[in-house]
């Protein structure tokens, strides 16, 4: 193909119409997947409904289509937005492309041309084959665009082929639009093109329009003047009643101020009449239009019905799907939109929450455990409200049949819930008092010289989590008291529990003038968007199925995230194990909660128990609870008759499943454990104190326990009062994550003009580094 490419250059400098059709033309039919028309006339009011787009203009700026040196074509850029394109069309929408990139292509061969003939000349006058001062004269951008228009379109030809898609090239001059004649003739051709399933490349016919004006922008040879293509593709998606306008350029989208200035914040939405609230600053690096020319052409088309997207077409990062992910509705760019929500964006939130939650941090610890007293005061008082709401998410969730039982039981509230909540938070207020400030270490650097290091808050957190609504006031009361800012996306099958939750929170945060710290987002945020707010967001915590964590661990690219992807935990059953403890442990860690992350999923009985009385009241039992059983590779070994083979001994049911697998030894289990468990919690019941000190020192998981159920395994019953979570990791906060593990440090020194110069050699000064010791308690 790159051979083929590069033969391009040398086509003749002219102007063609290409109306091509060929046979390729009729195999697009056959790969693509319908996408049903939608009527014209109102433009989509979210960005999750562009999915919806059937008929899409791609506007290709001159900064996207040209090279860095202004002289010729991105070819590698330009041929990964035709594999999006042609993507697209094959799956039934109707793709049109707006290009610059003639003058740029034609400049590339005329100074080419150029350059050779004066090379010619003076060494046929000077009788040598050596250049000397040879300088390239102005090009007059219509030349260019003459000479380059047809490199332009044989490339577009070319790579569109490879697709089996056929392309037809349309030049277009202002004239055209104000003869109506010309007007129906040329959105009559547009349609017959889209009709045959040909992808229109549409370009203002740069050879005989008059030159920019006033001040020509033809200053120099590294110059490039190209005709405002933004009003062209406006005046285009309304002239053909497109879904779509992507505006490609060389900024991430439209900015409240120019793009580089420190306090420049990209506008995630632009609705009309915000044009006041902005500042623009110059215009690309090439091309005549500026960003003010593309937000006024992308509101005359949001008008006419149809939506528009200005993204960034250079990010190396990005270009590759910027397109697709465009019309998958993700949060790239400035979405132009007539709809105006009610309530602040996402940003605006974090924004508030993080203003808010440094005067949280700011209060007293007394203060603060005051609000999440008068919180738990309230879980109480208004249970029959929240109640009442969480019974409205439960209907609706069993009449849709859209969850599954472990999460509509995750759904459930009751009074029992709420009372224990209750109890939660209290004993988290008295241990907040120790939280924020405590001083951790104090050192005696030098003479009136003294360091100390403190807790403080992280910042920012943005919890996700799915069908438990309980886990919205334990985790906005650790928020509380470790004076963080709070940012909650619960999933929408708990709205109405939510949103009682979340009022009550900032009914309780009020009492001290802090009740926008913590913030639940009730918009269309899509949670792989929320996870790209690296500059406002401190911190993740997903609360939900391994999946969704998975997704969010993959989506969070500059932002850390505190959780477990999977709770695959083990309970092992030694050699030496008690019948009563091993019935009591087996059943409480599968049978109390089997939806819970600490749920046993796994259970692994020593060889030499089968065929014994434990082994048959194990089985007895777990056919008692119905708990269906699947056998791992080597207990099928064992039987006639065996359960269903496990398929992965890596599975969490998270319902009333277990797998069973036998082992030959207490190493044999770590070693499964190590093998297929998720760092989770994992248990050994045995009477054998030497097996199990080995067991508990070797296992490398969050939680190991000997003779107890996996369902200890909670910041309730650890004492930390609520939890956020269970952490697997290795690093920060390991297994319940409670009050300690939503701090951090800073340090903080003290001195009387102290300079590193003191204590140099010649300095009179020495570095003592005493620890001075610190009371338990003490606050900086």
């Amino acid at each position: 193909m790159f051979n083929r490419l590069a033969l391009f250059t040398r086509l003749p400098a002219r102007i063609r119409l290409l109306n091509h059709v060929s046979s390729t033309s009729s195999r697009g039919f056959s790969q693509a997947k319908f996408v049903l028309p939608r009527p014209h006339g109102k433009s989509f009011a979210h960005r999750s409904e562009l999915k919806q787009a059937k008929r899409i203009v791609v506007k290709l700026g001159s900064a996207v289509v040209t090279r860095g040196d202004e002289c010729g074509l991105a070819l590698g850029r330009l041929a990964s937005i035709v594999e999006q394109v042609a993507m697209l069309q094959n799956q039934g929408r109707e793709m049109m492309i707006v290009t610059s990139g003639a003058v740029a292509f034609g400049k590339q061969r005329l100074r080419h041309e150029i350059l050779l003939s004066q090379s010619v000349r003076q060494a046929l006058h000077s009788g040598q084959n050596q250049l000397k001062d040879m300088s390239v004269p102005v090009l007059e951008a219509r030349a260019c665009a003459a000479a380059g228009q047809s490199g332009l379109m044989a490339l577009y030809e070319a790579m569109f082929t490879q697709y089996s898609i056929c392309t037809a090239q349309i030049l277009v001059t202002n004239l055209d639009f104000h003869d109506e004649q010309k007007r129906r003739n040329l959105n009559s051709t547009l349609h017959e093109l889209l009709r045959m399933n040909i992808v229109p490349i549409i370009n203002t016919n740069d050879a005989v329009v008059p030159p920019p004006v006033p001040n020509s922008d033809l200053q120099g040879v590294n110059v490039i003047s190209i005709k405002d293509n933004d009003s062209l593709a406006a005046r285009l998606a309304v002239e053909m009643k497109a879904d779509l306008l992507i505006a490609l350029s060389d900024v991430q989208g439209l900015y409240d101020s120019p793009p580089g200035t420190d306090d420049a914040k990209l506008i995630d939405i632009f609705y009309p009449g915000d044009q006041q609230s902005i500042t623009y600053g110059t215009k690309s690096r090439v091309g005549i239009g500026g960003m003010e020319a593309k937000v006024k052409a992308a509101l005359w088309a949001l008008q006419g019905g149809t939506s528009v997207i200005i993204a960034n077409g250079t990010d190396p990062k990005v270009t590759g799907h910027v397109i697709t992910d465009i019309v998958d509705g993700k949060k790239i760019g400035t979405f132009f939109s007539e709809v105006k929500p009610a309530g602040p964006t996402v940003e605006q939130q974090t924004e508030m929450a993080r203003h808010a939650g440094r005067a949280l941090a700011s209060l007293l610890p007394e203060e603060r455990g005051e609000i999440i007293c008068c919180l738990a005061e309230l879980l109480t008082e208004k249970k029959d409200e929240i109640l009442s709401a969480n019974r409205k998410d439960m209907e609706l969730a069993t009449a849709t049949g859209r969850l599954s039982q472990p999460l509509i039981s995750r759904l459930s509230l009751s009074t029992a819930k709420l009372n224990s909540l209750a109890i939660g938070l209290r004993q988290l207020a008295v241990s907040s008092r120790n939280s924020v400030g405590r001083v951790l270490r104090r050192t005696k650097v030098a003479n009136n010289l003294e360091l100390e290091q403190i807790t403080v808050p992280i910042g920012v957190l943005l919890v996700i989590f799915e069908s438990r609504p309980d886990c919205l006031p334990q985790v906005s009361a650790l928020a509380i008291a470790s004076g963080n800012a709070l940012l909650l996306k619960g999933g929408k099958e708990a709205s109405n529990t939510n949103k009682i939750l979340h009022q009550l929170t900032q009914e309780a945060l009020s009492i001290h003038g802090v009740a926008d710290a913590v913030q639940l987002v009730s918009t269309r945020e899509e949670v792989e968007d929320l996870c790209r707010l690296d500059k406002l967001i401190d911190l993740i915590i997903p609360r939900g199925s391994s999946q969704l964590v998975r997704d969010i661990q993959r989506a969070a690219k500059g932002i850390p995230v505190l959780g477990h992807s999977e709770g695959v935990c083990h309970v092992y059953v030694d050699v030496d194990a008690s019948v009563d403890k091993a019935i009591d442990v087996v059943k409480d860690s599968k049978c109390d909660y089997p939806a819970a992350c600490n749920a046993m999923e796994t259970l692994l009985i020593h060889r030499d128990l089968l065929r014994t009385p434990m082994f048959d009241q194990i089985i007895d039992l777990l056919r008692a609870e119905q708990v269906k059983v699947h056998a791992g590779p080597r207990f099928a070994s064992y039987l006639t008759f065996s359960p269903s083979e496990v398929k992965s001994l890596r599975t969490e049911y998270g319902d009333l499943e277990c797998c069973i697998e036998v082992v030959d030894s207490m190493q044999d289990a770590v070693d499964h454990i190590h093998k297929y468990g998720s760092s989770h919690t994992d248990v050994i019941v045995t009477e054998n104190e030497n097996t199990a000190e080995q067991f508990l020192q070797q296992v490398d998981s969050a939680c190991v326990f000997w003779n107890a159920s996996s369902r200890f395994a909670d910041g309730y019953r650890f004492g930390l009062g609520a939890e956020v979570g269970i952490s697997t990791a290795r690093i920060h906060a390991r297994g319940p994550v409670g009050l300690e593990g939503l701090l951090t440090t800073k340090w903080v020194l003290r001195g009387e003009g102290h300079t590193v110069a003191d204590f140099s050699e010649q300095g009179s000064m020495k570095y003592l580094h005493e620890n001075i010791p610190v009371p338990q308690g003490t606050l900086n």
